[in-house]
């Protein structure tokens, strides 16, 4: 007997039944039909309705404080057959359930406050960033703030400043706001006013003494753009970087971040918002390991630290936390119309010397080039050569280096102890054209200051 498939039997089975069922199917139709356009009605009007209402309040922004200037946002999850309470004037002024009373509103209104703040205190440098769109504030977005440090931390090392350096009494270069004394235009290399004996280590105290006439300076950190650290870690580290162990050298740096920690501003964005200036190169405060011999503390290497921004005289290529600021120099002009007329001054030089280099050289060390720079000085006619070195030296007097950049086109500036050198802008204040050997001597470190685009027109790179 030959077996039937599945398919075969059920089309039978469907034949016979066919007339029995008929008026079955279209009973079941007409339900079905029924049943989709109630379903349909009740999804406009009830689902959709609903929605309309709760988007209408979330995105309300009436003030729960009719007195406060900051909208606060009103929010209800479920609002069923919320009946509109209109004013006198017929325009809608609430969305009232049906099942609240006054007494509820009113304690909506108190949780919703609550929530707006507790929003506000997870978010507070919000307050900050609302300070840019206030159009009338001339400070909006540029207002700092200032820790109030101990003195230990700064003016006590002033009180302290022959051990300030090894070799230099530092005590006549931290008066007159850090400038130093001011010069005599004996020679008149320099103006009648505006010129002071600056030391390259002095920034700390000329930046901090600089931001006590800040014009948007702030009491209320909340509203702050930035916090300044007022802390001299180049003074700190200068004190002790020969003959003192590493636990000294870091004393100083770890109490301050101690310090900084449990100050509340510091909880805000842990510290991404503060900053300091030190007077030193970046590797003074970047000792890789505790061993004696290595060289300064580690400052920027604490975990807390790395948070802060840092403005340096030389920054570190590798690091994002650091950033190259100019060397002083000894022109800190009063206003504007000192710096056009010393600028056409230098214009209208005459410059005898066709290249000069002020320095000395660096026999210890073998990539060094400065043997060779002060050799081709000594040999050419065209060239003017200032030898520094340790004691009574033309170079630690500011009208003899002055005047001869001021006399010469371009001024070599090869690496050093590090890779940059105040000489460099000293000779761009002379009008002097720098010419650099390497660089990490500008390239990469005042990209604030001097656009990496601008480079050539004012520079040259020799690569010899």
């Amino acid at each position: 007997m030959r077996r039937r498939s599945p398919t075969s039997v059920s089309s039978e089975l469907m034949e016979k039944g066919g007339g029995k069922n008929q008026h079955n199917r279209l009973c079941l139709l007409a339900s079905l039909s029924a049943f989709f356009w109630i379903f349909l009605l009740y999804f406009h009007f009830v689902v959709l309705a609903g929605s309309a209402v709760n988007e209408s309040v979330k995105l309300d922004p009436t003030p729960i404080n009719p007195e406060s200037k900051t909208p606060g946002f009103v929010t209800y999850d479920r609002l069923p057959d919320n009946p509109v309470k209109s004013s006198p004037s017929g325009s809608t002024s609430e969305i009232i359930p049906s099942n609240v009373t006054p007494s509820n509103i009113e304690t909506t209104r108190l949780e919703t406050t609550s929530t707006s703040s507790q929003k506000i205190e997870k978010f507070p440098f919000t307050r900050a960033l609302r300070t840019v769109e206030n159009k009338s504030d001339p400070c909006g977005g540029r207002y700092i703030y200032v820790h109030d440090l101990p003195s230990k931390f700064n003016e006590d090392m002033l009180k302290e400043c022959r051990s300030l350096s090894l070799w230099t009494n530092m005590c006549k270069f931290t008066t007159d706001a850090g400038m130093g004394p001011p010069l005599e235009n004996v020679e008149g290399v320099f103006s009648n006013t505006g010129w002071y004996a600056t030391n390259q280590f002095a920034v700390d105290v000329i930046f901090s003494n600089r931001m006590k006439q800040y014009e948007c300076l702030t009491n209320d950190s909340s509203v702050a753009a930035a916090i300044f650290v007022p802390f001299y870690a180049g003074f700190d580290i200068a004190r002790y970087l020969w003959g003192h162990n590493v636990s000294r050298r870091d004393a100083a740096s770890l109490d301050l971040v101690e310090w900084l920690m449990k100050r509340p501003e510091w909880g805000i964005m842990q510290g991404r918002d503060h900053f300091l200036v030190a007077g030193r190169i970046t590797w003074d405060f970047r000792r890789l390991t505790d061993e004696e011999s290595d060289w300064g503390n580690k400052l920027l290497f604490l975990p807390a630290a790395k948070n802060m921004s840092m403005l340096v005289v030389e920054s570190s290529p590798w690091n994002a936390n650091d950033f190259g600021i100019p060397y002083p120099t000894y022109f800190h002009p009063a206003k504007d119309a000192d710096v056009f007329v010393w600028q056409d001054r230098m214009r209208k030089l005459e410059r005898k010397w066709l290249f000069s280099f002020a320095g000395a050289p660096r026999p210890d060390n073998p990539k060094s080039i400065r043997g060779q720079i002060i050799d081709q000085c000594k040999k050419s006619e065209m060239g003017k050569l200032l030898e520094c070195d340790f004691g009574e030296s033309k170079c630690h007097s500011p009208s003899s280096i002055m005047q001869m950049f001021q006399s010469s086109l371009f001024c070599l500036q090869p690496q050093g102890d590090s890779y940059t050198r105040r000489s460099a802008f000293d000779s761009m204040l002379a009008g002097c054209i720098p010419v650099f050997f390497h660089p990490g001597s500008a390239y990469t470190q005042y990209t604030w200051h001097l656009p990496k685009e601008l480079y050539y027109i004012f520079s040259v790179h020799s690569r010899g």
